[in-house]
C-alpha cells in the first residue's frame, strides 16, 4: 500500500518525500547517529536550568538531565523518554525543555541505553531505575514525589507505555499520566496504516529494522509486552493516558487501537488525532498550525494531570 502525499497537511509538505525516510541498519547506524547529532535543531531551546545527574544501578549508571524553569520547591515532575526508534537519539531534547519552561515543572530526560548495543530490556530498565530514583530522592531534588508523570515521543512513548505496564505489575510509584506522542508500540504493524510502505521519516522498512535490533532478533510474535505494549492482553489498572497521533503516521492504527483498548479496560485515555500529520512532522515544521495544536494538547493534558498552570 502507498501513502497519498496529497493527504499530508499543506504546511508540512515541504521536504516530505519518500527520500526523507531514515535508513536504519546495523552497518550504517553509527554514521546516521553522527549525522543526526550534527544537524541543526528546528527551534531554539528556551532558557532552562539544566542539572546533570547519574543514576546508579547494577547494570551501570544512567545519565539523567533535569530541566526546569525555576528553583521553586516541590515541583511536579515528568520523566521524559526521547524518540529515535530505540536505536537513535539522546537526552538533549528541546521538547522536554519547552515543557519544563512553559509549565514550570521539572522534566527528567533519560539518556537510556540504545539498541543494538543494548537491546531490550536495557532501555526500559534505565527508565524504571530513573523513576524509582525520582520517587525516592524527590525531596533532595526539589521534586514532589507524589506528583509524577511519564511520557515521550515515538520509541520514547513506547518505552513510557511499557514502563506504565511495569509500574502496574511491580507496584511502582503512583503516576498521574502517561503521555504518549505517536507511540511506537506494535512490532508487527499488522494494521492498515502499518502496511503502507512509503511514509516519510519513519517507514515500514525502517521500523521493522529498528524493531529487529531492539528485540535482538526475537521472533516478533514472542515479543514481551514491556517492549511492544500492543502485545499486552490485559490493560486494566494502568495510569491514565493521553495519546497523540497523526492520520498519516505509520503508527496511526496501532495507536488508535491502543487508546480504544485502554478505554475499554476502564483506563481513562484521551486520544487526539491530527489530520494530515505524518510521523514527527511537527518536529520538522514546529510553526505549522497542526504542530502548534499538538503541542497545545500536550501541555494542557500535562497541566491538568499535574495541577499546574499552562503559560
Amino acid at each position: 500500500m502507498k501513502l497519498d502525499y496529497n493527504r499530508i497537511d499543506p504546511e508540512l509538505r515541504e521536504g516530505a518525500t519518500e527520500e526523507l525516510a531514515l535508513r536504519v541498519d546495523r552497518a550504517g547506524l553509527n554514521a546516521l547517529r553522527e549525522a543526526l547529532a550534527a544537524a541543526p535543531k528546528a527551534v531554539d531551546a528556551p532558557p532552562v536550568i539544566t542539572l546533570h545527574h547519574e543514576v546508579e544501578a547494577q547494570g551501570g549508571n544512567t545519565t539523567v538531565l533535569l530541566y526546569r524553569k525555576s528553583d521553586r520547591p516541590d515541583q511536579p515532575c515528568l520523566l521524559w523518554l526521547h524518540g529515535g526508534g530505540y536505536v537513535l537519539g539522546d537526552a538533549e531534547d528541546n521538547r522536554a525543555k519547552q515543557l519544563a519552561y512553559d509549565l514550570d515543572i521539572t522534566v527528567a530526560s533519560v539518556d537510556y541505553r540504545l539498541a543494538p548495543e543494548h537491546p531490550f530490556p536495557a532501555g526500559l530498565q534505565d527508565a524504571w531505575n530513573t523513576l524509582l530514583w525520582l520517587h525516592s530522592e524527590g525531596g533532595r531534588l526539589g521534586i514532589d514525589s507524589d506528583c509524577l508523570a511519564i511520557g515521550g515521543t515515538s520509541a520514547g512513548a513506547g518505552l513510557a507505555a511499557g514502563l506504565a505496564l511495569k509500574v502496574r505489575d511491580d507496584q511502582g510509584p503512583e503516576l498521574k499520566l502517561q503521555l504518549l506522542l505517536y507511540p511506537m508500540i506494535d512490532n508487527l504493524h499488522a494494521t492498515e496504516s502499518g502496511q503502507i510502505d512509503n511514509h516519510p521519516v519513519w517507514n515500514q522498512a525502517t521500523s521493522f529494522a529498528a524493531w529487529e535490533m531492539y528485540l535482538d532478533g526475537e521472533p516478533a510474535e514472542n515479543a514481551s509486552y514491556y517492549a511492544a505494549a500492543s502485545r499486552a492482553d490485559d490493560l486494566h489498572h494502568l495510569t491514565p493516558a493521553h495519546i497523540c497521533v497523526g492520520t498519516e503516521d505509520l503508527f496511526y492504527d496501532e495507536d488508535v487501537d491502543y487508546a480504544r483498548r485502554l478505554n475499554a479496560a476502564g483506563v481513562p485515555c484521551e486520544l487526539v488525532v491530527f489530520p494530515g500529520l505524518y510521523h514527527a512532522g511537527d518536529v520538522f515544521h514546529p510553526q505549522a498550525r497542526v504542530s502548534q495544536r499538538l503541542m497545545a494538547s500536550v501541555k494542557l493534558a500535562l497541566a491538568q494531570a499535574l495541577g499546574v498552570a499552562d503559560s
